[in-house]
């Protein structure tokens, strides 16, 4: 039976979660400001080493020198992922599946393309390995509302 002033064949839209808006919140804004700073990087790449060179000799930085080894296709690539990632937050507001799918596959390439410029071990990448995950979960605890 058909709810009064619906028509044939169409489908009502599922009210988005909370949760769901939350999550999608987040990645906007942790996606969209690391998108941002890849970008930047990337187009500034010569300008950045100089600056986080000499701040991190004279503020004594130890661990700098992962960062100043990286080549300006990382940060090139991770754009591309954080972009993506950021359409699949877009397509899950907008209760997608496609978007967890789109989300979770740019998840595993940032981690992954972490791994691959800087050569780290996966115990490295552990707190990206579980920030991820929890997201990845969170995410797919509201899979089953979305079309």
């Amino acid at each position: 039976m058909e709810n009064p002033g619906q028509e044939a064949g169409t489908e009502i839209n599922p009210t988005r979660p909370n949760l769901l808006t939350v999550l999608c919140i987040l990645t906007f804004v942790g996606s969209g400001l690391n998108l941002f700073s890849s970008l930047m990087i990337s187009l500034f790449f010569d300008t950045f080493k100089t600056v986080t060179a000499s701040i991190a000799k004279s503020m004594s930085l130890t661990g700098m020198e992962v960062i100043l080894g990286a080549d300006r296709m990382f940060f090139v690539v991770s754009s591309l992922f954080y972009a993506s990632a950021i359409a699949g937050a877009v397509l899950m507001f907008r209760m997608k599946k496609t978007g967890f799918h789109v989300y979770t596959i740019s998840q595993i390439m940032l981690i992954m393309t972490s791994m691959f410029f800087f050569k780290l071990p996966g115990s490295s990448v552990f707190l990206d390995v579980a920030i991820s995950g929890v997201f990845v979960a969170l995410y797919s605890y509201n899979l089953k509302l979305m079309a």
